[in-house]
């Protein structure tokens, strides 16, 4: 879905909370969920486990029609690289995955040569974007 977000509909975005230590993850992934409140941790209801959440700041409008604010979740598979290294995603990464190093408040994040699941690059050696040891 990364593909599917609009820079346009982060621009609100004060900050994340992540819930766990994104240095250790390939990739994350994204979606914009409707939530009742601009801040807090949402509600997760998909399978596997939320990583981390976009807070909004107070000039974020809910939607007229249902009242609710667009944020971003992060989130991950109980098939995903990080549990299943061997699995479906041993190399590539899904269609709403980015690497989390990329992601910053009102920017949607990208796909890199490690969350495909190869080397890094030299454009993340350059930024000093390191794999963990």
């Amino acid at each position: 879905m990364s593909a599917l977000i609009a820079e346009d509909e982060l621009v609100h975005e004060d900050d994340f909370v992540w819930l766990e230590d994104i240095s250790t993850l390939d990739y994350v992934r994204q979606s914009l969920d409707r939530l009742p409140t601009r801040r807090g941790k949402p509600a997760y209801h998909r399978d596997g486990r939320m990583v981390g959440y976009a807070l909004l700041g107070s000039k974020a409008k809910p939607s007229r029609s249902s009242g609710t604010f667009r944020r971003r979740v992060f989130w991950l598979l109980p098939h995903d690289r990080d549990t299943d290294p061997k699995g479906l995603y041993a190399t590539g990464a899904p269609a709403e995955a980015v690497d989390p190093r990329t992601l910053a408040p009102g920017s949607k994040g990208c796909k890199t040569e490690r969350s495909e699941g190869g080397p890094p690059s030299s454009a993340m050696r350059e930024l000093g974007i390191t794999l963990p040891l």
